[in-house]
């Protein structure tokens, strides 16, 4: 037997024909190069802000591996490395750790055995990291309506904290970084914030966003645990706000009608007064004037078997807002458009839906009336519309003038329509209508007819940067197809998102090629 070395491809084929002529009898059983490969497929990827995980292929006869790591680099690997490891190969892919928020580093990997001089070359890759995030979260009883206390890990040292909007300056103490908090005052009321805490060096140190609490306004009416809310949803004048307190609240106080409904006549907003502890309504609405409802959790059970919302005037509407909310346990659906008026703008935005079963009407159902825009954005939406459609808009354009526009973007959908059933996501026919479909997840969803099966439906809609698991029909045709899907997301990606607990409503996603995705509803990245 012989064991074969060789220095360059070309000498070591020449080297195995000399062999093979000259001694025949012998068999060769093994190659050894003169020097290791140098790792293949090296990635560095950025991982929770200010980690970055090295991967690549590993080879046959490697002991073990060498890394350098160079801050402020791109591939020249210049001076001193600010890390050195080696790792062996059941430890990668490795995540390297205690780096610099927003610095680039270049990355260097060497493959070693035990025979000296067989070093491979260098693999090189690099990355920049994210911000740093040092910032706790916001907790509700340190927002004020014109004040807010930030707080961090104590002893971590900072310089300044700017908010925006109005480019509030605060200056960081020795006593604010022995405490682990600051205290910024001068803040506007109900005003979403933006703050970034940086060093000296203008590196930073976190990023938080919160929002500021209530200060009640002359058009505002407080409503009290134990209040009446129909009482108060009918007295109150014309475009006031009612601003209820967090408890359980029946549309009527009578137990037999504790669920029933209300009308909706006078433009009016309703929002919850804290922002993590929402008042429970439960009850229906019949809207017949301009609503907001926002901070606010709506709950079906026990209610007519209708839709939380039912278009029910006669005059046109400038909007339907349902903003940070809940709505969960109503059986028909989330809204009935059956009456010919045009609705400008229906918004539901940063809301967790639930448990909607559809049985007798779709999940979002317009039939005799229109809108312009529907926004539907930054949601969760889970066991719904099993076997419903979940856009339907018939076509009313000889009685209604409307354009519609159907956007949704970066919501999480999951086991809605996933009962097989004859319908599809878009069942939308209204004259004229487009269609917008970015950034969302998709999780057990089968409908036989796909995204759409009718002619009316937008022809060409707008796809991108969608993530599909255990769906059927909607980026191509699977098994329970149905003959006439109009079109497919064929640029979709299917990867499994690892849920954190789906089954008790956790949608924190798992999956880092996700989470690099940024897809879904933002609040699980």
């Amino acid at each position: 037997m012989k064991k074969i070395y060789l220095k360059s491809m070309v000498f070591g084929l020449a080297a195995l024909a000399l062999a093979s002529c000259s001694d025949p009898g012998d068999e060769i059983t093994e190659i050894a190069y003169s020097r290791n490969f140098s790792p293949t497929s090296f990635e560095a990827n950025v991982r929770n802000r200010t980690n970055v995980e090295l991967k690549w292929k590993l080879a046959e006869g490697v002991k073990q591996y060498n890394v350098e790591v160079y801050a402020n680099d791109s591939l020249t690997f210049a001076g001193t490395p600010v890390k050195t490891f080696s790792v062996t190969p059941d430890k990668v892919p490795v995540l390297i750790t205690g780096l610099d928020g927003e610095t680039q580093y270049s990355f260097r990997v060497q493959a070693v055995d035990d025979t000296p001089g067989r070093d491979s070359k260098w693999s090189g890759a690099y990355a920049k990291t994210e911000a740093e995030q040092i910032f706790k979260n916001v907790a509700e009883e340190d927002i004020n309506g014109s004040s807010v206390t930030l707080r961090w890990p104590a002893g971590e040292e900072a310089a300044i904290i700017t908010l925006n909007p109005g480019n509030i300056v605060y200056h960081i103490t020795a006593a604010d970084i022995a405490a682990g908090a600051a205290t910024i005052t001068g803040l506007t009321p109900e005003t979403e914030y933006t703050a970034v805490m940086s060093r000296a060096n203008g590196k930073t140190r976190g990023v938080i966003k919160f929002k500021t609490g209530i200060d009640l306004a002359d058009t505002d009416i407080l409503v009290k645990a134990g209040s009446d809310i129909r009482e108060a949803i009918k007295n109150a004048p014309e475009g006031y706000r009612l601003i209820v307190e967090p408890g359980v609240y029946g549309i009527s106080t009578e137990e037999a009608d504790f669920g029933g409904s209300v009308k909706i006549t006078k433009k009016l907003s309703i929002k919850g007064l804290r922002q993590n502890e929402h008042p429970v309504i439960k009850g229906r609405f019949e809207v017949e004037a301009d609503l907001a409802i926002d901070q606010v959790t709506l709950d079906g059970k026990g209610t007519d078997g209708g839709q939380a919302f039912n278009f029910t005037g006669s005059e046109n509407l400038d909007y339907l807002m349902i903003t940070n909310s809940e709505v969960m346990n109503y059986t028909k659906g989330f809204f009935y458009l059956n009456v010919a008026i045009l609705v400008k703008q229906i918004t539901i935005e940063g809301c967790v839906i639930s448990n909607i079963e559809c049985s007798g009407g779709d999940f979002f159902d317009s039939r005799k009336g229109g809108y312009n825009v529907f926004n539907v954005k930054n949601n969760t939406i889970f066991e719904c519309a099993k076997e419903r459609d979940v856009f339907r808009m018939d076509d009313a354009s000889s009685t209604v003038t409307a354009t519609p526009v159907v956007i949704v973007d970066h919501n999480t959908f999951y086991n809605v329509g996933s009962a097989g059933a004859n319908y599809r996501v878009f069942y939308i026919r209204f004259a004229g209508n487009k269609i917008t479909f970015t950034n969302n997840i998709m999780v057990g969803t089968n409908y036989k007819r796909g995204f759409a099966n009718q002619a009316k439906t937008d022809q060409e809609p707008t796809l991108e940067n969608n993530v599909y698991f255990n769906t059927e029909n909607l980026i191509s045709a699977g098994a329970t197809a149905d003959a006439a899907i109009s079109w497919f997301d064929t640029a979709g990606t299917v990867l499994d998102p690892q849920f954190k607990d789906a089954a008790n409503g956790n949608f924190t996603i798992g999956n880092d090629n996700v989470k690099d995705k940024k897809v879904g509803d933002p609040r699980w990245y």
